[in-house]
């Protein structure tokens, strides 16, 4: 009796409630064409001689649409702007009014931005990381993604999902600095208009291309 009324209960609770950190990362990527989230990044740089390291915040909006178009608003402290546009990556710096230009297939590859918006699936997201399960912590489940290129800028990303959703981005790089990004009032929508990805620099801005 007591194994009939336990399937019963694990049979009616929501999926999300039986997936690991893997699960929640194939279903978002197969069931997220579109979204757009709040977001808050917290910056660590390395601590020396055995001090901590400094601490910088700073907040926006994200926006995602499957393949490889994604942009992150920066409003506070103060605007900065990246936007992928599925051929180039714009970033501006507005207190400087300077545009940095790249080709998209040049930059993102095996970058966090590839497990947000550009891979469409696990398999594809393998052919650059090597993906794994990490402990649950602060309440959400964790999957860790370390780069297979040896000299990538990144030494591991970890994605942590609250409830089947995602809530964070754990990002450690080569010089051991730390940029945790969480994400609140997400919103996954069935597309977004075109617009929100086009990106013209501001007049009079100077413009590297890289």
């Amino acid at each position: 009796m007591r194994k009939m009324i336990s399937a019963l209960a694990l049979s009616v609770l929501p999926l999300w409630a039986l997936a690991d950190g893997m699960g929640s990362l194939e279903s978002f990527m197969k069931e997220s064409q579109a979204g757009k989230a709040q977001f808050t990044q917290t910056v660590t740089s390395p601590g020396r001689d055995g001090q901590p390291g400094r601490t910088k915040t700073s907040s926006g909006e994200f926006q995602f649409q499957r393949p490889g178009r994604f942009s992150f608003h920066y409003t506070k402290p103060f605007e900065q702007v990246i936007v992928a546009d599925g051929k180039t990556l714009w970033m501006l710096d507005k207190d400087l009014n300077q545009v940095t230009q790249r080709p998209q297939s040049q930059a993102l590859a095996s970058t966090p931005a590839a497990i947000l918006a550009s891979a469409t699936d696990l398999n594809g997201l393998r052919k650059d990381f090597n993906l794994g399960n990490a402990p649950d912590a602060d309440g959400m489940e964790w999957v860790q993604a370390e780069p297979r290129s040896s000299d990538n800028q990144l030494r591991q990303v970890r994605v942590g999902f609250a409830g089947g959703k995602l809530a964070a981005l754990d990002i450690v790089d080569s010089f051991g600095q730390r940029s945790l990004i969480r994400f609140s009032q997400l919103q996954l929508l069935p597309s977004l208009p075109a617009s929100t990805f086009h990106f013209t620099p501001p007049a009079g801005a100077d413009v590297l291309k890289q």
